[in-house]
């Protein structure tokens, strides 16, 4: 157990944060996370299900047909700065002297392909005529300048707080797309696509999770757009946000396990990545949450297309729901027949894919009552799942716990055993990619809450390490929200298209179809 000081036991109070949470997470630096045991990939027709063409009309209409009698949100992680989408123009700038090379020359040299499709594509981006005459402003002979002044300047502008700031802004409020002289922020493209597929009785409900310095700007943009994006959906919007909690950061301590204090002798804490975000979306009420990154936006053009998969990913946890409800209810009764209970573990094993204990078959009758209550009476998300194309990020498996139990869960790569080959090969074998495509019933059958955070594996978090001040130092995050936050989920992965994944990680995913109007 560490000694605190007073202004560290001072420091944990005005963050909730608890001696024994504190030391809970040392030790996990000392002792490590369990790696996950991965069984099998996912794949078509073993844990992932794939909606023929002719059916997925039967799923939109359900969804359709019971869409007014629900509360619907939308809820988007969106406190991400957009710094990384533009780190190779960063170690341009750093890396690049006018005076000793062309930046073609460095191009060819550093083999700077990005920078390279920067350049030969800059006029396409959202952001150019802005950027563009705010330069010829401030600079006199700008028609001029080199070649390579130019390029260096606009760099400069779009980047730094002298300029546009882009670098320091939070990605959502980053301009994405372009339809003339209109530039729209991913922040805008969620209002839009939202009507599509998420609005109820004419109101359009989003929750964007955000840091807290940024909320102003945030409200301001939703102001400045409000009035034009009703007029051009026709519906209502209701805008919240919230920050990830002081309680849910973790210490950083340094590579010899002890805690990192700061020069006002207080401890180093860090944001404790996605998985702190379970606690927000525990905070929102709603029948149907749908979950989608802040860069996973389209055109306003593909937005039919992505609203289409969206229904269908909904309409099949409605009509799984209302299967597991109707169940759920039947087992309130004292009186349960044989058949039924039959017909409920074909359902649990067939439908929700869902393994009940391996002595299930000896329980006594009350007992197989209350193992198929705790099977169907859980929260339940039904996640698109993208045909792989070497995206990096987590991945569909059939995962076995310690009991020797499997289920279906989304692994990210770093909780994998990289030194275990058979491991690293059932890893290699994923088929299919997680978009962050979620629909979430957090309601149970009798319409209360679930809390959330009895259904997460606190086992599954991860140890990384990070740089501060030229010091390396490891930092710990929580069980991410959509693997080990939800392992305790009822789960169903759907294939769904490619066209509905479409994030923009560097500036130059910009210059794809899908971001082209």
């Amino acid at each position: 157990m560490i000694e605190l000081t007073a202004i560290q036991k001072e420091q944990l109070k005005e963050k909730r944060i608890s001696q024994e949470t504190l030391q809970k997470q040392i030790s996990r630096f000392v002792n490590g996370f369990p790696t996950v045991k991965l069984k099998k990939a996912a794949t078509v027709g073993d844990g992932i299900v794939r909606i023929p063409e002719s059916e997925i009309k039967e799923y939109v209409d359900f969804y359709e047909s019971k869409r007014e009698q629900l509360d619907i949100l939308k809820f988007v992680p969106a406190s991400g700065a957009a710094t990384r989408m533009f780190k190779f123009l960063h170690e341009f700038l750093q890396e690049y002297d006018a005076s000793v090379e062309s930046i073609n020359s460095f191009i060819n040299r550093k083999n700077a392909r990005d920078l390279f499709t920067f350049f030969v594509g800059i006029e396409k981006f959202p952001f150019y005529d802005a950027v563009i005459n705010s330069l010829k402003k401030d600079v006199d002979n700008w028609q001029s300048l080199t070649d390579r002044d130019k390029k260096e300047r606009f760099v400069r502008k779009m980047l730094f707080k002298d300029g546009f700031n882009f670098s320091a802004m939070p990605k959502g409020l980053v301009p994405f797309h372009s339809y003339g002289d209109h530039k729209v922020t991913a922040f805008e493209e969620h209002l839009h696509e939202a009507s599509g597929y998420a609005a109820t009785r004419n109101v359009a409900c989003l929750h964007f999770t955000i840091a807290p310095a940024y909320q102003n700007h945030f409200v301001k943009e939703f102001n400045r757009i409000e009035e034009a994006v009703e007029a051009k959906t026709g519906k209502n919007y209701e805008i919240s946000f919230s920050y990830q909690k002081p309680s849910t950061d973790t210490i950083a301590v340094d590579m010899q396990d002890q805690p990192i204090v700061d020069k006002d002798g207080k401890l180093f804490f860090r944001p404790a990545g996605h998985g702190a975000l379970l606690e927000n979306l525990n905070d929102q009420d709603a029948d149907i949450i749908f979950i989608k990154n802040i860069d996973n936006v389209t055109v306003s053009t593909m937005d039919e297309d992505v609203s289409v998969y969206k229904k269908m990913l909904a309409g099949v946890l409605l009509k799984l729901q209302e299967k597991a409800f109707a169940y759920l209810n039947e087992l309130q009764k004292n009186s349960v027949d044989h058949g039924a209970f039959d017909e409920m573990e074909q359902f649990i094993s067939d439908q929700l894919l869902r393994r009940l204990p391996r002595d299930y078959h000896k329980y006594t009758k009350q007992y197989k009552r209350e193992a198929l209550i705790e099977a169907l009476n859980r929260p339940l998300r039904v996640c698109g799942m993208v045909k792989n194309e070497g995206e990096p990020g987590g991945g569909p498996f059939w995962v076995t716990n310690e009991f020797g139990q499997s289920s279906l869960q989304i692994v990210e790569s770093a909780q994998v055993d990289s030194d275990d080959y058979r491991q690293r090969k059932i890893a290699a074998n994923c088929t299919h990619f997680n978009p962050v495509d979620l629909v979430c019933g957090v309601r149970d059958f009798q319409g209360n809450k679930f809390d959330l955070s009895q259904f997460r594996d606190l086992e599954t978090g991860f140890i990384t390490h990070k740089s501060r001040m030229g010091h390396e130092l490891k930092a710990q995050e929580l069980p991410g929200l959509w693997n080990g936050a939800m392992a305790h989920w009822n789960t169903i992965f759907v294939e769904v298209p490619l066209i509905t994944f479409n994030p923009v990680k560097t500036v130059n995913d910009l210059l794809k179809p899908a971001h082209q109007a």
